[in-house]
């Protein structure tokens, strides 16, 4: 039993017209056993830039804390936020750095800065991959199917948030360590809209 088989997730990132959508749902678990129905995956770290996960709750905790300290340490050194491409960049070789002792999760960075709209995703030990859609998790394979499906260039922000809910949705339907809520971070140039859906009867 791998450690994607102890804690299970359904986390997605897709890029639409002036921004990007992170989302994940809240549902934790531990090999069989539910621990949480109200985890939390995703995290906005400044007003143009957020990161999800899946995997380990401790990891993306101890990992968002340690990056959101560099971020703001750039912040100041520099009078200028850090860009999504060189966020990206810092999670990558922090993940590297501890490739022999890795953080057990999968990663995804996304925003918006002046070079534009940019989505990352990221293996345990900091491979950086940008694609304009990204699934991550045991529900990845179903949401990833919803997802080719129906996704298009220069697609609205409404328009993903109601794509990434519908692939959401479809995992949880077939994935046991997926469910209850979803979470989702809009990012655009004006700032990031966090959004709570419940998806418990």
């Amino acid at each position: 039993m791998g450690w994607q088989d102890y804690q299970g997730a359904t986390t997605i990132g897709l890029v639409c017209k002036g921004g990007v959508i992170l989302a994940s749902e809240k549902r934790v678990t531990w090999g069989n056993m539910l621990t949480s129905r109200g985890g939390m995956k995703v995290f906005k770290l400044n007003d143009r830039i957020g990161l999800a996960f899946a995997g380990l709750m401790s990891d993306m905790q101890a990992l968002t804390r340690e990056v959101s300290a560099y971020a703001h340490l750039y912040e100041l050194d520099n009078n200028r936020p850090i860009g999504v491409k060189a966020m990206g960049k810092l999670v990558s070789n922090m993940l590297f750095e501890r490739r022999m002792y890795p953080l057990l999760m999968e990663t995804l960075v996304g925003g918006v800065d002046e070079d534009g709209v940019n989505l990352f995703s990221m293996d345990p030990v900091g491979s950086l991959i940008p694609d304009p859609f990204i699934t991550a998790g045991t529900g990845a394979a179903i949401a990833m199917g919803v997802i080719e499906a129906e996704y298009k260039d220069g697609m609205s922000m409404e328009e993903g948030a109601k794509l990434t809910l519908k692939a959401i949705k479809a995992a949880v339907a077939r994935d046991i360590a997926s469910g209850d809520g979803v979470d989702m971070l809009l990012i655009t140039k004006d700032g990031v809209e966090e959004r709570s859906i419940s998806l418990r009867k």
